[in-house]
C-alpha cells in the first residue's frame, strides 16, 4: 500500500511528525480505514526514503494514542476508533494543524488582520 504522505524538505518540521501528522490525517478523514494494514515499518521507510527508526518513532506514537495496533507477526493496522475517542482525535488533529500554521504565520512575521482574513475566508471555502 503506496500512502499518500509528502515530505517537505524546507521544513523545520522534524521528518516524523511530517509524516506521523499526515498519516493520522488519513486515518482520521477516513482516507484510510479502520481494519486497513499498514506498509511494514521497512516498507514505509522505503517509500518515505527515510531511516526505520523515523518509521518506527511515528507508529509508536500513533499506537499510544490508540490509532494503530501492531500485532507481533501479522502487521499495523487502522483501529476502529470509539466515536468520543474519534472527535478528540480529530480535535488534536485540528490543533496540531492550526500550530503548524501559526508557526509558519510567526516565520513570516503575518499580523493578527491578516491572518484573520485568511483563515475566514479559508472557513467559508469550505461551505
Amino acid at each position: 500500500m503506496k500512502l499518500p504522505i509528502t515530505i517537505n524538505e524546507h521544513s523545520g518540521e522534524p521528518l516524523y511528525l511530517q509524516i506521523e501528522s499526515q498519516l493520522r490525517t488519513l486515518i482520521l478523514s477516513g482516507v484510510i480505514l479502520s481494519g486497513t494494514m499498514l506498509p511494514s515499518i521497512r516498507e514505509l521507510a522505503s517509500q518515505m526514503k527515510c531511516s526505520v527508526i523515523t518509521i518506527k518513532r511515528v507508529y509508536s506514537d500513533l499506537e499510544a494514542e490508540g490509532i494503530i495496533r501492531t500485532k507481533q507477526g501479522t502487521g499495523t493496522y487502522v483501529l476502529e476508533l470509539q466515536e468520543g475517542s474519534f472527535v478528540k482525535q480529530k480535535e488534536e488533529a485540528l490543533r496540531e494543524a492550526i500550530d503548524q500554521f501559526l508557526t509558519t504565520a510567526k516565520q513570516l512575521n503575518a499580523d493578527k488582520a491578516t491572518l484573520k482574513k485568511l483563515f475566514e475566508e479559508a472557513i467559508d471555502s469550505l461551505n
